[in-house]
Protein backbone atom coordinates (compact mmCIF):
# COMPACT_ATOMS: atom_id res chain seq x y z
CA UNK A 1 0.00 0.00 0.00
CA UNK A 2 2.56 2.44 0.75
CA UNK A 3 4.57 1.43 -2.13
CA UNK A 4 2.06 2.10 -3.99
CA UNK A 5 0.83 5.25 -2.68
CA UNK A 6 4.60 7.01 -3.06
CA UNK A 7 4.97 5.74 -7.10
CA UNK A 8 1.71 7.34 -7.18
CA UNK A 9 2.67 10.78 -5.37
CA UNK A 10 6.04 10.78 -7.28
CA UNK A 11 4.30 11.01 -10.85
CA UNK A 12 1.97 12.97 -10.07
CA UNK A 13 4.92 15.12 -8.97
CA UNK A 14 7.01 14.74 -11.52
CA UNK A 15 4.10 15.05 -14.31
CA UNK A 16 3.35 18.57 -12.26
CA UNK A 17 6.58 19.31 -12.28
CA UNK A 18 6.96 18.98 -16.17
CA UNK A 19 3.74 20.50 -16.58
CA UNK A 20 4.85 23.79 -14.46
CA UNK A 21 7.95 23.63 -16.41
CA UNK A 22 5.93 23.93 -19.53
CA UNK A 23 3.87 26.19 -18.81
CA UNK A 24 6.01 28.36 -17.33
CA UNK A 25 8.65 28.44 -20.51
CA UNK A 26 5.37 29.10 -22.72
CA UNK A 27 5.17 32.09 -20.54
CA UNK A 28 8.17 33.28 -20.59
CA UNK A 29 8.44 32.84 -24.47
CA UNK A 30 4.99 35.05 -25.10
CA UNK A 31 5.83 37.85 -22.90
CA UNK A 32 9.27 37.96 -24.77
CA UNK A 33 8.13 37.97 -27.88
CA UNK A 34 5.34 40.53 -27.32
CA UNK A 35 8.35 43.19 -26.30
CA UNK A 36 10.61 42.54 -28.40
CA UNK A 37 9.56 45.09 -30.86
CA UNK A 38 10.57 47.88 -28.94
CA UNK A 39 13.14 48.32 -26.60
CA UNK A 40 11.81 49.17 -22.73
CA UNK A 41 11.53 52.65 -22.17
CA UNK A 42 14.25 53.30 -19.37
CA UNK A 43 16.62 51.53 -21.43
CA UNK A 44 15.67 53.13 -24.80
CA UNK A 45 19.18 55.73 -25.19
CA UNK A 46 21.24 53.12 -23.74
CA UNK A 47 20.64 49.33 -25.78
CA UNK A 48 20.20 49.46 -29.51
CA UNK A 49 16.87 47.96 -30.75
CA UNK A 50 19.26 44.94 -32.34
CA UNK A 51 20.47 44.18 -29.36
CA UNK A 52 17.49 44.19 -27.50
CA UNK A 53 16.05 41.99 -30.28
CA UNK A 54 18.99 39.62 -29.97
CA UNK A 55 18.58 39.04 -26.51
CA UNK A 56 14.70 37.86 -27.04
CA UNK A 57 15.87 35.78 -29.55
CA UNK A 58 18.66 34.56 -27.35
CA UNK A 59 16.22 34.08 -24.61
CA UNK A 60 13.53 32.41 -26.79
CA UNK A 61 16.19 29.54 -28.14
CA UNK A 62 17.44 29.12 -24.70
CA UNK A 63 13.76 28.41 -23.49
CA UNK A 64 12.65 26.77 -26.21
CA UNK A 65 15.96 24.42 -25.55
CA UNK A 66 15.02 24.23 -22.04
CA UNK A 67 11.66 22.82 -23.12
CA UNK A 68 13.50 19.85 -24.49
CA UNK A 69 15.65 19.19 -21.85
CA UNK A 70 13.15 18.85 -19.12
CA UNK A 71 11.16 16.52 -21.41
CA UNK A 72 14.20 14.35 -21.72
CA UNK A 73 15.51 14.95 -17.88
CA UNK A 74 11.74 13.77 -17.13
CA UNK A 75 12.09 10.45 -19.36
CA UNK A 76 15.64 9.90 -18.09
CA UNK A 77 14.53 9.91 -14.53
CA UNK A 78 11.55 7.93 -15.55
CA UNK A 79 13.68 5.21 -16.67
CA UNK A 80 16.04 5.30 -13.87
CA UNK A 81 13.40 4.39 -11.30
CA UNK A 82 9.89 3.42 -12.46
CA UNK A 83 11.19 1.13 -15.27
CA UNK A 84 13.93 0.02 -13.21
CA UNK A 85 17.18 1.34 -15.00
CA UNK A 86 19.05 1.86 -11.09
CA UNK A 87 17.80 -1.88 -10.49
CA UNK A 88 18.79 -3.42 -13.46
CA UNK A 89 22.27 -1.50 -13.16
CA UNK A 90 22.52 -2.59 -9.58
CA UNK A 91 21.92 -5.89 -10.45
CA UNK A 92 24.88 -6.21 -13.19
CA UNK A 93 26.74 -4.97 -11.07
CA UNK A 94 26.47 -7.19 -8.00
CA UNK A 95 26.65 -10.30 -10.56
CA UNK A 96 30.23 -8.72 -11.01
CA UNK A 97 31.41 -7.58 -7.79
CA UNK A 98 29.06 -9.03 -5.37
CA UNK A 99 28.00 -7.25 -2.40
CA UNK A 100 29.61 -4.81 -0.28
CA UNK A 101 31.45 -1.56 -0.35
CA UNK A 102 32.58 -1.78 -3.88
CA UNK A 103 29.65 -3.06 -5.40
CA UNK A 104 28.21 0.47 -3.94
CA UNK A 105 30.88 2.77 -5.25
CA UNK A 106 30.68 1.30 -8.56
CA UNK A 107 26.74 1.80 -8.44
CA UNK A 108 27.52 5.95 -8.13
CA UNK A 109 30.46 5.29 -10.52
CA UNK A 110 28.18 3.66 -13.16
CA UNK A 111 24.90 6.10 -12.77
CA UNK A 112 27.70 9.52 -12.94
CA UNK A 113 28.81 7.74 -16.47
CA UNK A 114 25.35 6.51 -17.70
CA UNK A 115 23.65 9.61 -17.16
CA UNK A 116 26.71 12.08 -18.17
CA UNK A 117 26.84 10.38 -21.52
CA UNK A 118 23.01 10.35 -21.60
CA UNK A 119 23.56 14.84 -21.45
CA UNK A 120 26.45 15.02 -24.17
CA UNK A 121 24.47 15.75 -27.15
CA UNK A 122 22.07 18.35 -25.04
CA UNK A 123 25.57 19.56 -23.69
CA UNK A 124 26.82 19.52 -27.57
CA UNK A 125 24.15 21.05 -28.94
CA UNK A 126 24.28 23.80 -26.03
CA UNK A 127 27.71 24.84 -26.75
CA UNK A 128 28.41 24.64 -30.21
CA UNK A 129 24.88 24.81 -32.09
CA UNK A 130 23.06 27.55 -29.50
CA UNK A 131 25.76 29.56 -27.74
CA UNK A 132 27.30 29.28 -31.88
CA UNK A 133 24.46 30.84 -33.17
CA UNK A 134 24.68 33.88 -31.21
CA UNK A 135 28.15 34.76 -30.68
CA UNK A 136 29.27 33.35 -27.64
CA UNK A 137 30.79 30.30 -28.02
CA UNK A 138 34.74 30.44 -28.06
CA UNK A 139 35.17 27.09 -27.15
CA UNK A 140 36.89 24.38 -29.54
CA UNK A 141 35.58 20.94 -29.51
CA UNK A 142 38.83 19.54 -27.97
CA UNK A 143 38.98 22.33 -25.09
CA UNK A 144 35.15 20.88 -24.96
CA UNK A 145 36.72 17.05 -24.54
CA UNK A 146 39.82 18.08 -22.60
CA UNK A 147 37.22 19.93 -19.98
CA UNK A 148 35.16 16.77 -19.85
CA UNK A 149 37.90 14.84 -18.99
CA UNK A 150 39.56 17.13 -16.37
CA UNK A 151 36.21 17.40 -14.93
CA UNK A 152 35.76 13.60 -14.58
CA UNK A 153 38.96 13.21 -13.25
CA UNK A 154 38.94 16.30 -10.51
CA UNK A 155 35.57 14.42 -9.44
CA UNK A 156 36.94 11.24 -8.88
CA UNK A 157 39.87 12.39 -7.22
CA UNK A 158 38.35 14.66 -4.91
CA UNK A 159 34.82 12.47 -4.89
CA UNK A 160 35.54 8.98 -4.63
CA UNK A 161 37.22 9.19 -1.07
CA UNK A 162 34.29 11.83 -0.09
CA UNK A 163 31.92 9.13 -1.11
CA UNK A 164 33.76 6.32 0.95
CA UNK A 165 33.76 8.00 4.35
CA UNK A 166 29.84 9.08 3.86
CA UNK A 167 29.16 5.26 2.92
CA UNK A 168 31.07 3.86 5.89
CA UNK A 169 29.37 6.26 8.03
CA UNK A 170 25.79 5.20 6.73
CA UNK A 171 26.53 1.55 7.02
CA UNK A 172 28.93 1.86 10.59
CA UNK A 173 27.51 4.70 12.80
CA UNK A 174 23.83 3.61 13.48
CA UNK A 175 21.06 5.48 13.54
CA UNK A 176 22.57 9.10 13.65
CA UNK A 177 24.79 8.55 10.27
CA UNK A 178 23.78 11.76 9.10
CA UNK A 179 24.36 14.19 11.79
CA UNK A 180 27.90 12.08 11.65
CA UNK A 181 28.00 12.29 7.87
CA UNK A 182 26.61 16.19 7.93
CA UNK A 183 30.03 16.88 10.11
CA UNK A 184 31.86 15.88 7.08
CA UNK A 185 30.38 17.41 4.56
CA UNK A 186 29.98 20.62 5.95
CA UNK A 187 34.02 20.61 6.99
CA UNK A 188 34.23 19.36 3.04
CA UNK A 189 32.40 22.50 1.88
CA UNK A 190 34.64 24.87 4.27
CA UNK A 191 37.88 23.15 2.21
CA UNK A 192 36.49 23.44 -0.97
CA UNK A 193 35.98 26.97 -0.38
CA UNK A 194 40.08 27.23 0.20
CA UNK A 195 41.66 24.91 -1.81
CA UNK A 196 39.32 25.66 -5.34
CA UNK A 197 40.73 29.54 -6.13
CA UNK A 198 43.95 28.19 -6.15
CA UNK A 199 44.25 24.43 -6.37
CA UNK A 200 40.57 23.72 -8.83
CA UNK A 201 40.13 26.93 -10.78
CA UNK A 202 43.90 26.73 -12.08
CA UNK A 203 43.47 23.50 -13.97
CA UNK A 204 40.78 25.17 -16.07
CA UNK A 205 41.85 28.74 -16.65
CA UNK A 206 44.67 30.65 -16.82
CA UNK A 207 44.81 33.46 -13.77
CA UNK A 208 47.48 36.72 -14.17
CA UNK A 209 47.53 39.18 -11.63
CA UNK A 210 46.02 42.62 -12.34
CA UNK A 211 48.41 44.68 -14.63
CA UNK A 212 46.78 47.85 -15.16
CA UNK A 213 47.87 50.05 -12.75
CA UNK A 214 45.53 52.34 -12.87
CA UNK A 215 42.36 49.92 -12.03
CA UNK A 216 44.38 48.55 -9.48
CA UNK A 217 44.93 51.51 -7.65
CA UNK A 218 40.71 52.14 -8.03
CA UNK A 219 40.01 48.89 -6.52
CA UNK A 220 42.56 48.98 -3.72
CA UNK A 221 40.87 52.24 -2.78
CA UNK A 222 37.42 50.57 -3.13
CA UNK A 223 38.97 47.81 -0.77
CA UNK A 224 40.20 50.17 1.75
CA UNK A 225 37.04 52.29 2.12
CA UNK A 226 35.28 49.48 2.39
CA UNK A 227 37.63 47.02 4.76
CA UNK A 228 38.25 43.90 2.57
CA UNK A 229 41.40 42.47 2.21
CA UNK A 230 41.79 39.90 -0.38
CA UNK A 231 45.15 38.09 -1.54
CA UNK A 232 44.80 39.36 -4.67
CA UNK A 233 43.66 40.57 -8.17
CA UNK A 234 42.91 38.45 -11.11
CA UNK A 235 41.99 38.51 -14.64
CA UNK A 236 40.76 34.89 -15.52
CA UNK A 237 40.86 33.74 -19.25
CA UNK A 238 37.27 33.37 -19.91
CA UNK A 239 37.22 34.28 -23.23
CA UNK A 240 39.06 31.28 -24.56
CA UNK A 241 35.34 29.21 -23.90
CA UNK A 242 32.80 32.12 -23.97
CA UNK A 243 32.05 35.95 -24.54
CA UNK A 244 30.19 36.27 -21.61
CA UNK A 245 31.52 38.34 -18.53
CA UNK A 246 31.44 38.36 -15.04
CA UNK A 247 33.37 38.98 -12.08
CA UNK A 248 34.04 37.48 -8.77
CA UNK A 249 35.78 36.60 -5.39
CA UNK A 250 36.57 33.10 -3.78
CA UNK A 251 38.40 31.83 -1.26
CA UNK A 252 37.64 32.04 2.74
CA UNK A 253 39.77 33.89 5.28
CA UNK A 254 43.30 34.97 4.41
CA UNK A 255 42.32 33.01 0.94
CA UNK A 256 40.45 35.65 -0.90
CA UNK A 257 41.07 36.70 -4.23
CA UNK A 258 38.89 38.63 -6.37
CA UNK A 259 39.14 37.47 -10.07
CA UNK A 260 37.67 39.33 -13.53
CA UNK A 261 36.76 37.85 -16.69
CA UNK A 262 39.07 39.41 -19.07
CA UNK A 263 35.69 39.61 -21.50
CA UNK A 264 34.43 42.05 -18.56
CA UNK A 265 37.85 44.16 -18.58
CA UNK A 266 37.18 44.81 -22.26
CA UNK A 267 34.44 46.16 -22.20
CA UNK A 268 33.47 47.99 -19.15
CA UNK A 269 35.32 51.27 -18.03
CA UNK A 270 37.16 51.28 -14.89
CA UNK A 271 34.90 53.14 -12.76
CA UNK A 272 32.07 51.08 -14.09
CA UNK A 273 34.24 47.46 -13.07
CA UNK A 274 34.56 49.66 -9.56
CA UNK A 275 30.71 49.44 -8.90
CA UNK A 276 30.49 46.31 -9.98
CA UNK A 277 32.94 45.00 -7.93
CA UNK A 278 31.35 47.19 -5.07
CA UNK A 279 28.20 44.67 -5.52
CA UNK A 280 29.92 42.07 -5.29
CA UNK A 281 31.84 43.59 -1.94
CA UNK A 282 28.77 44.22 -0.66
CA UNK A 283 27.44 40.80 -0.34
CA UNK A 284 30.48 40.08 1.65
CA UNK A 285 30.60 43.19 3.95
CA UNK A 286 26.73 42.50 4.65
CA UNK A 287 27.15 39.30 5.30
CA UNK A 288 25.38 37.20 2.83
CA UNK A 289 27.30 34.89 2.14
CA UNK A 290 28.06 33.64 5.89
CA UNK A 291 24.03 33.71 5.48
CA UNK A 292 23.79 31.62 2.34
CA UNK A 293 26.59 29.08 4.05
CA UNK A 294 24.41 29.07 7.10
CA UNK A 295 20.90 28.62 5.23
CA UNK A 296 22.93 25.57 2.92
CA UNK A 297 24.21 23.63 5.76
CA UNK A 298 21.03 24.04 7.94
CA UNK A 299 19.31 22.55 4.75
CA UNK A 300 21.86 19.89 3.88
CA UNK A 301 20.96 18.60 7.34
CA UNK A 302 17.81 18.68 7.21
CA UNK A 303 17.73 16.61 4.12
CA UNK A 304 19.92 14.26 5.49
CA UNK A 305 18.66 13.62 8.63
CA UNK A 306 14.83 12.82 6.18
CA UNK A 307 17.60 10.32 3.74
CA UNK A 308 18.34 8.42 7.29
CA UNK A 309 14.86 8.21 7.88
CA UNK A 310 14.12 6.96 4.00
CA UNK A 311 16.60 4.80 4.00
CA UNK A 312 15.03 2.10 6.37
CA UNK A 313 11.66 2.39 4.38
CA UNK A 314 10.87 -0.32 1.86
CA UNK A 315 8.19 1.37 0.30
CA UNK A 316 10.61 4.20 -0.36
CA UNK A 317 12.87 1.98 -2.59
CA UNK A 318 10.01 -0.70 -4.18
CA UNK A 319 8.02 2.89 -4.78
CA UNK A 320 10.65 3.87 -7.03
CA UNK A 321 11.19 1.07 -8.60
CA UNK A 322 14.04 -0.28 -6.84
CA UNK A 323 14.21 -4.04 -5.02
CA UNK A 324 15.96 -3.44 -1.88
CA UNK A 325 18.64 -5.82 -0.89
CA UNK A 326 18.28 -8.21 1.99
CA UNK A 327 20.29 -8.74 4.37
CA UNK A 328 22.87 -6.54 2.41
CA UNK A 329 23.42 -2.61 3.14
CA UNK A 330 21.29 -0.47 0.26
CA UNK A 331 23.38 2.73 1.34
CA UNK A 332 23.98 3.90 -2.21
CA UNK A 333 20.49 3.25 -3.84
CA UNK A 334 19.05 5.25 -0.88
CA UNK A 335 21.46 8.43 -2.01
CA UNK A 336 20.87 7.60 -5.66
CA UNK A 337 17.26 7.51 -5.40
CA UNK A 338 17.08 10.36 -2.98
CA UNK A 339 18.80 12.99 -4.90
CA UNK A 340 17.44 12.32 -7.74
CA UNK A 341 13.52 12.84 -6.86
CA UNK A 342 14.17 15.37 -4.03
CA UNK A 343 14.20 18.21 -7.32
CA UNK A 344 10.71 16.61 -8.36
CA UNK A 345 9.15 17.39 -4.85
CA UNK A 346 10.82 20.75 -4.71
CA UNK A 347 11.03 22.40 -7.77
CA UNK A 348 7.23 23.86 -7.05
CA UNK A 349 8.40 25.63 -4.11
CA UNK A 350 11.45 27.60 -5.97
CA UNK A 351 9.96 31.53 -5.53
CA UNK A 352 10.67 30.89 -2.08
CA UNK A 353 14.25 30.28 -2.05
CA UNK A 354 14.67 33.29 -4.70
CA UNK A 355 12.88 35.41 -2.42
CA UNK A 356 15.93 36.10 0.28
CA UNK A 357 18.55 36.25 -2.67
CA UNK A 358 16.69 39.10 -4.05
CA UNK A 359 16.88 40.32 -1.22
CA UNK A 360 20.25 40.31 -0.95
CA UNK A 361 20.93 41.61 -4.57
CA UNK A 362 19.06 44.79 -3.97
CA UNK A 363 21.16 45.24 -0.42
CA UNK A 364 24.32 44.82 -2.26
CA UNK A 365 23.15 47.39 -5.07
CA UNK A 366 22.68 49.81 -2.18
CA UNK A 367 26.14 48.97 -0.76
CA UNK A 368 27.13 49.64 -4.16
CA UNK A 369 25.68 53.03 -4.50
CA UNK A 370 27.02 54.46 -1.31
CA UNK A 371 30.91 53.34 -1.98
CA UNK A 372 31.03 54.21 -5.40
CA UNK A 373 28.99 56.42 -8.36
CA UNK A 374 25.27 54.32 -8.63
CA UNK A 375 25.56 55.52 -12.14
CA UNK A 376 28.10 53.87 -13.16
CA UNK A 377 26.55 50.85 -11.83
CA UNK A 378 23.47 51.97 -14.00
CA UNK A 379 25.70 51.73 -16.83
CA UNK A 380 27.60 48.83 -15.98
CA UNK A 381 24.43 46.70 -15.61
CA UNK A 382 22.95 47.73 -19.44
CA UNK A 383 26.49 46.83 -20.78
CA UNK A 384 26.90 43.53 -18.99
CA UNK A 385 22.74 42.40 -19.72
CA UNK A 386 23.61 44.00 -23.34
CA UNK A 387 26.80 41.73 -23.83
CA UNK A 388 25.53 38.64 -22.43
CA UNK A 389 22.08 39.29 -24.33
CA UNK A 390 20.09 38.99 -21.20
CA UNK A 391 16.15 39.53 -22.05
CA UNK A 392 15.24 43.21 -20.36
CA UNK A 393 11.54 41.45 -20.33
CA UNK A 394 10.91 38.94 -19.00
CA UNK A 395 8.01 37.09 -17.95
CA UNK A 396 7.77 38.09 -13.90
CA UNK A 397 6.78 34.25 -12.93
CA UNK A 398 9.30 33.09 -14.43
CA UNK A 399 11.70 35.34 -12.83
CA UNK A 400 10.31 33.96 -9.46
CA UNK A 401 11.35 30.50 -10.36
CA UNK A 402 14.46 30.36 -12.20
CA UNK A 403 16.42 33.84 -11.53
CA UNK A 404 18.28 34.00 -8.40
CA UNK A 405 18.53 38.22 -9.43
CA UNK A 406 15.76 40.87 -9.94
CA UNK A 407 15.35 41.50 -13.57
CA UNK A 408 17.27 44.46 -15.05
CA UNK A 409 14.51 46.82 -15.04
CA UNK A 410 13.67 46.62 -11.24
CA UNK A 411 17.14 46.50 -10.29
CA UNK A 412 17.67 50.33 -11.92
CA UNK A 413 14.41 51.02 -10.94
CA UNK A 414 14.69 50.31 -7.57
CA UNK A 415 18.19 52.56 -7.59
CA UNK A 416 16.33 55.45 -8.71
CA UNK A 417 13.56 55.17 -6.65
CA UNK A 418 16.20 55.06 -3.53
CA UNK A 419 17.04 57.49 -5.39
CA UNK A 420 21.16 56.61 -5.76
CA UNK A 421 21.12 57.25 -9.25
Amino acid sequence: MLSSAFSVLFVVFLLLTLGLRYWLARRHIRHVLAHRAQVPAEFAARIPLSAHQKAADYTVAKTRFGLWGALWNTLVLTGFTLLGGLQALSTALLHATGPGMVHQILLIVAFAIVSGALDLPFSYYRQFVLEERFGFNKMTVGLWIADAVKGGLVGAVIGLPLLWVVLTLMDKTGALWWLYAWLVWSGFQLLMMVLYPTVIAPLFNKFTPLTDDKLKDRIEGLMTRVGFAAKGLFVMDGSKRSAHGNAYFSGFGSNKRIVFFDTLLSRLAPEEIEAVLAHELGHFKLKHIIKRIGVLFVLSLAFLALLGWLKTQVWFYTGLGVLPLLGQSNDAMALLLFSLVLPVFTFPFSPLTSITSRKHEFEADAFAASHSDARDLVSALVKMYEDNASTLTPDPIHSAFYDSHPPASVRIRHLHLTGAA
